[in-house]
């Protein structure tokens, strides 16, 4: 529930803590302050690997908000284009292959989030493999997938109270959230945590391929024509080189807690 209601009940010597008792035992007065929260939109942008998507859904879960991994819609797409074969070059391919996709967040109850459903297929593992990895900024920078996914992200907003996550999510999705947060981090960082992820799923992944399709990834997002990789003239800043997920969640809650109330 949105609204948090403290009922503040002066209790004064001689009355009723609900106010003063007339003589028929109506009640003639309540004192009620109510602290209203209005719930928010929430922005989460940066390089790959800086850990977004594990902030995000970190920060959804303390908040009761809903969290969307737009990465994922984009991964989506690329793994149907792959096993489809579709021609990345070929606009009216392209247009085609959208008109065959559906795309859907389904709650797993045993891992407790929302996963990535390709045709009410569960694809959450595969869009995570390094084959997906390396052709999505490709597929993420054609003007009709753009519009496709911003289209649907647009849509699961529209009644606020969720955190999203991506590359253009607070300076083209949501131009006007109430929060917009950019990361970083330093590069042979990133490089290490992407690499423990993969090898966790892929021992044999090498970790100079890694770091190469890091690099690729990061030239790709911030090249593109449309809807390139930067960061909003109002975000802020978390650089998480050397804090913890507990500090950046700490940070960016009370972040939170400071603008819902004043969203309009």
């Amino acid at each position: 529930m949105w609204a948090k209601i403290h009922q503040s009940l002066t209790r004064t010597e001689g009355r009723s803590p609900f106010g003063e008792m007339l003589d028929n035992g109506d009640i003639c007065a309540v004192t009620v302050h109510m602290h209203l929260r209005s719930p928010i939109v929430v922005t989460i942008d940066g390089w790959s690997s800086c850990g977004k998507s594990t902030l995000a859904r970190q920060l959804a879960q303390r908040l009761d908000y809903l969290y969307i991994d737009s990465g994922a819609m984009y991964r989506a797409i690329t793994l149907y284009f792959l096993r489809h074969q579709v021609d990345f070059s070929d606009p009216l391919a392209v247009a085609e292959a959208l008109r065959h996709i559906h795309l859907s967040f389904v709650w797993n109850n045993l891992l407790g989030q929302s996963e990535m459903h390709l045709n009410d297929e569960n694809v959450e593992q595969e869009i995570r493999g390094l084959a997906v990895a390396q052709q999505v900024s490709e597929v993420a920078a054609i003007a009709d997938v753009r519009t496709f996914a911003i289209d649907q992200q647009r849509l699961m907003g529209q009644h606020k109270g969720i955190v999203m996550d991506g590359r253009d999510i607070g300076t083209v999705v949501f131009p006007q959230a109430e929060l917009k947060i950019f990361m970083t981090a330093d590069m042979d960082v990133r490089v290490q945590r992407r690499y423990q992820e993969m090898a966790q799923k892929n021992p044999s992944v090498d970790l100079q391929e890694v770091r190469k399709n890091l690099e690729q990834r990061d030239y790709l997002d911030s090249h593109r024509i449309v809807s390139p990789l930067r960061q909003a003239a109002d975000a802020v800043l978390i650089d998480n080189t050397f804090i913890s997920r507990e500090e950046q969640l700490q940070l960016a809650w009370q972040w939170v807690k400071d603008r819902e109330g004043h969203s309009s």
